[in-house]
């Protein structure tokens, strides 16, 4: 059996544990939280390196995208430098792959035409994959990060400022701690604060990571369409109280719950047996469809704006 393991700087209140079969191996799934406790996280890695086939690092990305440029979360590459010998992942190799599906999976799938649909991309640094294909795909996305992580009124509206703003000021924010970027421990716990609701209000389609729109959504979000992931059956209910329509996750269902991409990612390096410098997108497109991994969909309420 296949022993995966996510480590966590989130809540430890979200662990889970899954047991499933990928063309016929067993895999161990399992997410364990470190409630923002930087330190706990590089002990977890240091404990399991070498007796788990792959980890992934949640609650925080090593590298964010922009365009053709990458940059590192210098907190992010020490968590990454903690296991030398098991295979460590971020999912930021996979969300390139798994989150254009998604995104494909809303026009072929369900039918949608994403032409002019608004769309409020809560944070696109850590799915830029997921934001270019809906810009791609005709929908007129709002880029959130400097309203959400930086509390500026500030839309940005084209994939063009977006990069030129990220090589302005990326380069510098990198170097702040981590819990800068992301809330994590118990702030993912607590409950949401609604800030510029004007944009979850005019968007059609509220996309990115679940604990960033969750940390600043409005009481109702009727007839919205959610595409995230990482969600536990109390943030569906929780959603479909608020009057969300459709909620779609990236990541396929795994034991009764949608696991963060690093999960998946790190599966998939074990399911690949090779090292994630070696392993190319062409390498987790194949796999994807080899073990057909899909978005999931549940529908929450019938009203629907999208």
């Amino acid at each position: 059996m296949k022993h995966i393991v996510s480590v966590s700087l989130g809540s430890s209140t979200r662990d889970h544990k899954a047991n499933i079969e990928l063309l016929g191996e067993q895999f161990r799934i399992e997410r364990i939280g470190m409630d923002g406790v930087l330190d706990a996280a590089l002990a977890k890695i240091k404990e399991l390196d070498g007796k788990v086939d792959a980890i992934g690092l949640g609650g925080i990305d090593v590298y964010l995208y922009a365009g053709s440029d990458r940059y590192a979360l210098r907190d992010g590459l020490r968590l990454l430098g903690a296991a030398t010998r098991t295979p460590v992942v971020d999912g930021s190799g996979l969300k390139n792959t798994l989150e254009r599906q998604a995104v494909s999976y809303l026009q072929n799938d369900l039918g949608l035409d994403l032409r002019g649909r608004k769309v409020l991309m809560v944070s696109a640094l850590d799915r830029f994959g997921m934001a270019q294909a809906l810009v791609d795909a005709g929908a007129d996305v709002l880029f959130g990060d400097f309203i959400f992580a930086l509390d500026l009124d500030k839309p940005v509206r084209g994939l063009a400022e977006f990069e030129a703003l990220a090589r302005r000021y990326l380069p510098d924010a990198c170097k702040l701690p981590f819990q800068f970027f992301y809330p994590t421990g118990k702030k993912q716990e607590r409950p949401p604060e609604p800030k510029y609701p004007q944009y979850y209000e005019e968007a059609a389609i509220i996309a990115g990571d679940f604990h960033f729109m969750r940390s600043f959504m409005p009481d109702r979000l009727d007839g919205k369409l959610v595409l995230t992931n990482t969600v536990t059956a109390r943030d569906i209910e929780d959603l479909r109280a608020r009057g969300v329509s459709r909620l779609v996750t990236s990541t396929p269902d795994f034991g009764g719950r949608s696991f963060g991409t690093n999960v998946v990612e790190a599966a998939l390096v074990a399911f690949l047996g090779k090292r994630p410098d070696d392993i190319v997108p062409d390498d987790y497109k194949h796999a994807i469809a080899q073990l057909n991994l899909r978005p999931r969909l549940i529908e929450l309420n019938a009203t629907a704006t999208a």
